[in-house]
């Protein structure tokens, strides 16, 4: 009994260490509220090393706020490896548009080239 009391804890905790696979809208959300809210450790978790250089250039010249921050996934769109979400936020109101491309099987979000052009 007392083996498997304890194979069952192993178990559960292995089960609940695993990395969890979140889409694209669920990432964008995590992604703008760590941008409204300047929490620079989860936004970089789940940035690419370019996205995360270009959300922190625009972070550093906003001011700072102490509104609560909500993000309303307007639209979602995935084509293989690329994605596209559109949202919106309680901080300006004014949707945006992220990329989000899969790297090491999790959805990062990256910057949008010059001329680059969303489905929406």
């Amino acid at each position: 009994m007392k083996h498997l009391v304890i194979c069952s804890l192993v178990l559960l905790f292995i089960s609940c260490s695993q990395t969890k696979n979140l889409s694209p809208a669920e990432t964008a959300t995590i992604v703008a509220k760590s941008f409204f809210t300047k929490d620079e450790p989860v936004l970089k978790k789940h940035t690419t090393a370019e996205g995360y250089s270009s959300l922190i250039t625009v972070q550093n010249m906003m001011p700072d706020s102490d509104k609560v921050i909500e993000v309303e996934i307007l639209d979602e769109a995935i084509d293989k490896e690329i994605a596209w979400v559109k949202y919106k936020t309680t901080y300006d109101g004014k949707p945006g548009v992220f990329k989000l491309v899969k790297d090491n099987g999790q959805w990062m979000v990256t910057s949008k080239g010059p001329r680059e052009r969303g489905p929406f």
